[in-house]
């Protein structure tokens, strides 16, 4: 099989359910929702689901067949076949002893993250960006010990110049 990661942008009507059946057409069918985002967009009453899932092309055609079958659908782009800008928000609550704050005061300022909350022991670490530089700042701060992390899963846009 030759699953690869997808990133699906899905224009919907704001109306109440529409969360659930688009989720209910993933469960029902078997196909994993990896990450999930929506938000409104400029025009009253529409707004954007960014999904990630894997699947083989076959399976990504069949969710993408199912979504625009979706009464309150307006839209569903597959993102992977065009340029997009992807982008993914974490926080992270890390140990902070004093003898090691400042070694990661430097790994926050390398990969331009924020310190959002400090407390005597533990730092509070506001990381934004693709899916390599998250993975690689949770990485550098696991050793210091995470305590927590929250993320937002991956939000998207088709780039504006294509080839």
């Amino acid at each position: 099989m030759n699953d690869k990661r997808h990133v699906l942008s899905i224009l919907v009507e704001n109306e109440p359910g529409v969360l659930s059946r688009v989720a209910g057409l993933f469960s029902g069918r078997g196909f994993n929702i990896e990450s999930l985002n929506v938000g409104p967009t400029l025009d009253k009453g529409v707004s954007v689901m960014t999904i990630t899932t894997v699947g083989d092309d076959v399976i990504i055609e069949q969710i993408v067949k199912q979504l625009r079958k979706l009464v309150m659908t307006i839209k569903v782009v597959d993102l992977t076949e065009h340029k997009s800008v992807e982008r993914e928000m974490v926080l992270i609550k890390v140990n902070a002893e004093d003898s090691r704050r400042a070694e990661i005061l430097r790994i926050v300022d390398i990969f331009r993250c924020k310190v959002v909350d400090v407390s005597p022991d533990e730092l509070t670490v506001e990381a934004t960006g693709d899916q390599g530089k998250i993975k690689a700042i949770i990485n550098m701060l696991t050793r210091f010990g995470v305590k927590e992390i929250a993320r937002t899963g991956t939000v998207a846009l088709k780039r504006s110049l294509q080839d």
